[in-house]
Protein backbone atom coordinates (compact mmCIF):
# COMPACT_ATOMS: atom_id res chain seq x y z
CA UNK A 1 0.00 0.00 0.00
CA UNK A 2 1.26 3.46 -1.19
CA UNK A 3 0.50 5.66 1.50
CA UNK A 4 1.14 9.05 0.38
CA UNK A 5 2.82 11.30 -2.48
CA UNK A 6 5.94 13.17 -2.44
CA UNK A 7 7.77 14.34 -5.36
CA UNK A 8 11.37 15.52 -5.01
CA UNK A 9 12.91 18.31 -6.89
CA UNK A 10 16.16 20.00 -7.70
CA UNK A 11 15.63 23.69 -7.94
CA UNK A 12 18.05 26.61 -8.40
CA UNK A 13 16.54 29.36 -6.40
CA UNK A 14 14.75 27.72 -3.49
CA UNK A 15 13.05 30.98 -2.39
CA UNK A 16 12.09 31.86 -5.80
CA UNK A 17 10.75 28.74 -6.54
CA UNK A 18 8.67 28.78 -2.71
CA UNK A 19 6.93 32.27 -3.79
CA UNK A 20 6.26 30.75 -7.16
CA UNK A 21 4.07 27.52 -5.52
CA UNK A 22 3.01 29.65 -3.13
CA UNK A 23 1.72 32.71 -5.37
CA UNK A 24 0.58 30.86 -8.50
CA UNK A 25 -0.13 27.23 -7.44
CA UNK A 26 -1.57 28.08 -4.13
CA UNK A 27 1.17 25.42 -2.10
CA UNK A 28 1.56 25.90 1.58
CA UNK A 29 5.06 26.28 1.86
CA UNK A 30 6.76 24.25 5.09
CA UNK A 31 10.01 24.39 6.14
CA UNK A 32 11.53 21.43 7.49
CA UNK A 33 14.52 22.43 9.67
CA UNK A 34 17.53 22.41 6.31
CA UNK A 35 17.71 25.74 5.07
CA UNK A 36 18.10 23.93 2.01
CA UNK A 37 15.09 22.34 1.88
CA UNK A 38 11.76 23.11 1.63
CA UNK A 39 8.47 21.25 1.02
CA UNK A 40 5.51 22.70 -0.87
CA UNK A 41 1.77 21.67 0.23
CA UNK A 42 -1.26 21.30 -1.17
CA UNK A 43 -4.57 19.18 -0.47
CA UNK A 44 -2.23 16.02 -0.41
CA UNK A 45 0.30 16.83 -2.59
CA UNK A 46 3.98 17.37 -1.59
CA UNK A 47 6.61 18.42 -3.37
CA UNK A 48 10.40 18.44 -1.69
CA UNK A 49 12.19 21.03 -3.21
CA UNK A 50 16.30 21.18 -2.56
CA UNK A 51 18.16 23.77 -3.36
CA UNK A 52 21.02 22.91 -5.80
CA UNK A 53 22.47 25.88 -8.00
CA UNK A 54 24.64 23.59 -9.77
CA UNK A 55 21.77 21.34 -10.94
CA UNK A 56 21.00 21.38 -14.76
CA UNK A 57 18.28 23.65 -15.21
CA UNK A 58 15.05 21.89 -16.50
CA UNK A 59 14.22 23.16 -19.76
CA UNK A 60 18.05 21.69 -20.60
CA UNK A 61 16.49 18.44 -20.05
CA UNK A 62 13.49 18.57 -22.22
CA UNK A 63 11.35 15.69 -22.18
CA UNK A 64 12.32 15.01 -18.90
CA UNK A 65 11.49 18.16 -16.85
CA UNK A 66 8.03 16.39 -16.86
CA UNK A 67 7.67 15.31 -13.47
CA UNK A 68 4.28 15.04 -12.10
CA UNK A 69 0.45 14.17 -13.05
CA UNK A 70 -1.89 15.33 -10.19
CA UNK A 71 -5.72 13.99 -10.87
CA UNK A 72 -7.97 16.59 -9.22
CA UNK A 73 -11.61 16.64 -9.59
CA UNK A 74 -12.23 20.36 -11.43
CA UNK A 75 -9.78 20.82 -14.12
CA UNK A 76 -11.71 23.73 -15.15
CA UNK A 77 -11.18 25.21 -11.83
CA UNK A 78 -7.57 25.22 -11.43
CA UNK A 79 -7.13 26.14 -14.76
CA UNK A 80 -8.70 29.47 -14.49
CA UNK A 81 -7.47 29.86 -10.61
CA UNK A 82 -3.02 29.25 -12.30
CA UNK A 83 -4.18 31.57 -15.15
CA UNK A 84 -5.76 34.27 -13.17
CA UNK A 85 -1.89 34.29 -11.71
CA UNK A 86 -0.21 34.23 -14.85
CA UNK A 87 0.87 30.52 -15.02
CA UNK A 88 2.60 29.93 -18.30
CA UNK A 89 0.55 26.88 -19.67
CA UNK A 90 2.33 24.07 -21.55
CA UNK A 91 -1.01 22.58 -22.70
CA UNK A 92 -4.35 24.13 -22.55
CA UNK A 93 -7.59 22.72 -20.70
CA UNK A 94 -9.01 20.39 -23.59
CA UNK A 95 -10.86 16.90 -23.15
CA UNK A 96 -8.91 13.74 -24.25
CA UNK A 97 -9.82 10.91 -26.28
CA UNK A 98 -8.06 8.94 -23.03
CA UNK A 99 -11.54 10.09 -20.47
CA UNK A 100 -9.22 12.95 -18.97
CA UNK A 101 -9.89 16.81 -19.01
CA UNK A 102 -5.89 17.94 -18.78
CA UNK A 103 -3.58 21.20 -18.91
CA UNK A 104 -0.05 21.40 -18.58
CA UNK A 105 1.86 24.38 -16.29
CA UNK A 106 5.75 24.97 -16.81
CA UNK A 107 6.93 26.47 -13.51
CA UNK A 108 9.28 29.51 -12.55
CA UNK A 109 12.30 26.92 -12.49
CA UNK A 110 10.99 24.68 -15.56
CA UNK A 111 9.93 21.72 -14.48
CA UNK A 112 6.39 20.64 -15.91
CA UNK A 113 3.35 19.69 -14.23
CA UNK A 114 -0.13 18.23 -15.65
CA UNK A 115 -3.71 18.30 -14.17
CA UNK A 116 -6.28 16.09 -14.99
CA UNK A 117 -9.94 15.32 -14.06
CA UNK A 118 -11.16 11.93 -15.37
CA UNK A 119 -14.29 12.51 -16.71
Amino acid sequence: MINRKMYVLAVQDLQTSANYYRDVLGFTIREIGDDGWRIFEREGCQIMAGHCPESIPPVDLGDHSYFAYIVVDDASAYYREFGSKNAEFIKHLRDEPWRMREFGVRTIDGHRIMFGQEL
